[in-house]
């Protein structure tokens, strides 16, 4: 299911694909939006994982294909910053966001260790272990969610590096979102730390933010409690003190307030679907 080697940025690029693909996959399929025909099945080790693909006779599935196909094509340019997905009613009951970093100099190994370790890098079995990980904890998390209702729209955002991404840029099936910066929740949103992984040449976090109420039973430390109830752009992209370099899932916080950027930042450039879908569920 992932790459046996990991020691080219494009076998780290297909594997963070891999991680994305499956991951909308387990957020969809879990949370009940579209019929079994419209996903495949895959095995990792003992999980057995649903992939989502293009099922002509569910339209759902046909757009959710082409957006994460947008993001694939903002991931290769190493535009996207920051991809979101939502369920709302009139506010947001879920978020789960995916932030990338892209590292320059890719890793470098020390020829003086015989288990060919990287110095600023990590094994591929490592990286293996980390992406099954992170997909179990997943798994874990949509089990322990609440049903959502039938009357909810499913959106999603792609946030970008500003200094990197030209202007005039739009992935395939999106366009320039306008609508407000702020993501509201009527409620009182709590952060789930999934978790990271990194390759070398690519780090890709997950975390979810929802409803307290939302959340049945699940350990207490992968939750953290927020405050305010307006979520910002800005700080949904904030840079978390971290290794980088670290294979091994670890927990993130999440920056709920814009009062807690410092300075003039300049609006973020943020695109969203040309076509919006899951208007109610029947």
């Amino acid at each position: 299911l992932f790459p046996n080697k990991i020691t080219t940025e494009q076998q780290s690029v297909v594997l963070v694909k891999k991680l994305l693909a499956i991951s909308v996959s387990c957020i969809t399929y879990l949370r009940g939006l579209f019929p079994e025909s419209s996903y495949g099945t895959r095995y990792l080790d003992d999980l057995c994982l649903k992939i989502i693909r293009e099922d002509k006779s569910c339209l759902g599935s046909l757009q959710i294909v082409k957006w994460i196909q947008g993001c694939f094509d903002a991931l290769e340019k190493k535009y996207v910053s920051l991809f979101l997905i939502s369920y709302k009613i009139w506010a947001k009951l879920e978020i789960y966001q995916f932030k990338f970093k892209y590292k320059k100099d890719g890793p470098q190994m020390d020829i003086i260790s015989n288990k060919m370790n990287f110095v600023n890098g990590v094994c591929s079995e490592e990286v293996k272990k980390a992406s099954s990980l992170l997909i179990r904890k997943l798994y874990l998390l949509m089990q322990n969610l609440r049903p959502l209702p039938n009357d909810i729209n499913l959106t999603m955002k792609l946030l970008y590096y500003n200094d990197v991404t030209p202007e005039d840029y739009q992935p395939p099936g999106f366009k320039e979102d306008v609508s407000p910066g702020n993501l509201l929740f009527d409620g009182d949103p709590v952060n789930v730390k999934v978790g990271s992984v990194s390759t070398g040449f690519h780090l890709m976090k997950v975390r979810v933010t929802t409803e307290k109420k939302r959340i049945g039973t699940i350990e207490s430390r992968l939750m953290q409690k927020s405050g305010p109830t307006e979520i910002s752009h800005q700080g949904l992209d904030c840079d978390e003190e971290e290794e980088e370099g670290s294979p091994k899932i670890s927990c993130l916080n999440l920056a709920f307030s814009q009062e807690e950027v410092i300075g003039p930042k300049k609006k973020r450039k943020v695109s969203e679907p040309e076509k919006l879908l899951l208007e109610g569920r029947k």
